[in-house]
C-alpha cells in the first residue's frame, strides 16, 4: 500500500487498534484514520479499539465512539495497527488484528521490525500521524482529520522541540493548520493544561527527584503510597518525565510509577548521546532514541539501579 485510498471501494469492516496506554500520537492517528476513512469509504464499518485515554482528547471527532471493551467479533476485512511496534503492545486488541483477512501496520518506531503482512514503518518521521498524512490524499483531509493528526504530531515532538522535528514535520503541520487545526487550542488543551491532581503528582515527583551519575541523570518515582495519599491515578502522570528532562545539565530523565502485580511502568527521555530505546528494548519495551518506555517486574529501587547502570555504560562510551 502506498496510499490509504488503495483500499477497495467495497471494503466492508475495518478495525483500527493502537498501543496500550495510548498517548497523543496513538489517539490522534487512530481517530485521524477513522475520520479519513469516513470520507473516502463512507459505506465501510470502522471500529476503533483502545484502552481508556486522557479526557483531554475528548474534543477530537470520534473520541466518544472508541470501544474500550473487546467482545467477540467476526474477523474484520482489514485491520490497522497504528503507532505500535509489536503485537504485544496491541494488548487485548491483538485478537482482532491477527484474525483479520488483511493486516496493515503503520508506525514510526525504530524498534518495529515489521510484524504485519503489510508494514509502513518510517523511523525518520516525527510521529505516526506524520506517516499517516503522507498516505492520505490532501484533498480529502478535512478539519476533523487535521485536528487529530496535528494533535499526534504535537505530542510526539514535544510541541516541535524534540530532535525528531524535521522540515517535513513543520510543512505537514502547517498544512494541517490550513485545513482547520487550531494550534493554540490543541496545544493548550492537550499538552499544557493540567488538572489539580496532575499538578499535585508533578509536585511530588519534582520534590522527590534525585540526581544520579554525577548529575547526568535525573529520576523520580511515584509509589503506591503516593497514589493513595494524593488521590491520583496513573492518568495524572502525563508530562512528568518531560518536565524532568529539561533540568539543566542532565543527559537523561527516568520516571517510574508502581503498578499492580509488583511491576513498575518506566518512561525515559534523553537530551544527549543516550539511546533510551536500546535500554527499553532490553527490558521488553520500545520507543525512540530520545523517548522510550517499558514495564518491569520488581521493586523500583532495583529497577532504578539497573537502568542507571545501562545509562552509565552508554555514557562511558
Amino acid at each position: 500500500m502506498k496510499k490509504i485510498d488503495e483500499l477497495p471501494e467495497n471494503v466492508g469492516r475495518i478495525v483500527i487498534a493502537g498501543h496500550i496506554h495510548p498517548d497523543g500520537d496513538c489517539v490522534g492517528s487512530c481517530l485521524g484514520l477513522k475520520n479519513y476513512l469516513s470520507v473516502i469509504r463512507p459505506r465501510a464499518q470502522v471500529d476503533i479499539y483502545l484502552e481508556k485515554f486522557s479526557e483531554d482528547f475528548g474534543f477530537l471527532q470520534g473520541a466518544g465512539e472508541v470501544c474500550h471493551e473487546l467482545p467477540e467479533r467476526e474477523p474484520y476485512d482489514v485491520a490497522f495497527a497504528l503507532d505500535c511496534s509489536d503485537t504485544e503492545r496491541l494488548g487485548d486488541a491483538v485478537k482482532y488484528f491477527t484474525a483479520a483477512k488483511r493486516r496493515i501496520c503503520i508506525d514510526h518506531h525504530i524498534t518495529n521490525e515489521g510484524f504485519s503482512d503489510e508494514n509502513i514503518i518510517c523511523p525518520d518521521a516525527s510521529s505516526t500521524c506524520e506517516v499517516l498524512y503522507s498516505l492520505m490524499e490532501d484533498s480529502f483531509v478535512n478539519r476533523a482529520v487535521a485536528e487529530c493528526l496535528y494533535t499526534g504530531i504535537v505530542h510526539d515532538t514535544g510541541v516541535f522541540k524534540h530532535s525528531n522535528t524535521k522540515e517535513e514535520t513543520m510543512r505537514i503541520a502547517g498544512r494541517l493548520i490550513t485545513k482547520g487545526a487550531d494550534p493554540s487550542y490543541i496545544i493548550d488543551e492537550t499538552f499544557y493544561k493540567k488538572t489539580f491532581a496532575q499538578n499535585k503528582a508533578l509536585a511530588r515527583a519534582l520534590d522527590t527527584a534525585e540526581l544520579w551519575l554525577d548529575g547526568a541523570v535525573i529520576g523520580s518515582v511515584i509509589t503506591e503510597k503516593d497514589f493513595e495519599e494524593l488521590g491520583i491515578g496513573s492518568g495524572d502522570l502525563d508530562g512528568i518525565v518531560d518536565q524532568l528532562r529539561v533540568t539543566d545539565g542532565v543527559e537523561a530523565a527516568v520516571f517510574l510509577y508502581e503498578a499492580p502485580e509488583g511491576k513498575c511502568k518506566v518512561s525515559m527521555r534523553a537530551n544527549g548521546s543516550v539511546d533510551v530505546s536500546r535500554i527499553a528494548r532490553e527490558f521488553g519495551g520500545g520507543g525512540h532514541v530520545k523517548a522510550a518506555g517499558c514495564t518491569v517486574s520488581g521493586g523500583w529501587r532495583e529497577i532504578i539501579d539497573q537502568i542507571a547502570g545501562r545509562i552509565a555504560e552508554q555514557l562511558e562510551h
